[in-house]
C-alpha cells in the first residue's frame, strides 16, 4: 500500500527534476518507493516544518522558502519536502 496520495506521487513526478538532475522515478510506485526511502513529509506549514527541524530560516520569508528545491507546492495548502 501506498503511503503517499496520488497528488502528492503526480506532484513529485511532475516536478522531480526541480531537484534532481535526472528522473529518479517514472512512476506513482517508484515515485512513493522513492519518497519513503527519502523519509519525505507533507506538510501544511513550511517555516513550521523547518522551524521544527531545527533549521535556521531566520530572515527568510515563507515565499523564499516555498522556493526552496527540496519544496513541493502539491495543492490545497500541502508541500511535499523531500531531503534530497
Amino acid at each position: 500500500m501506498r503511503e503517499f496520495d496520488d497528488d502528492v506521487l503526480q506532484c513529485f513526478l511532475d516536478n522531480q527534476l526541480k531537484l534532481f538532475p535526472e528522473k529518479v522515478a517514472e512512476t506513482p510506485d517508484e515515485a512513493d518507493e522513492f519518497l519513503r526511502d527519502c523519509m519525505a513529509v507533507v506538510v501544511e506549514s513550511v517555516s513550521a516544518y523547518f522551524e521544527e527541524e531545527g533549521v535556521d530560516t531566520e530572515g527568510a520569508t515563507e515565499e523564499e522558502l516555498l522556493e526552496a528545491a527540496e519544496v513541493f507546492a502539491v495543492g490545497n495548502g500541502r508541500y511535499l519536502i523531500v531531503e534530497g
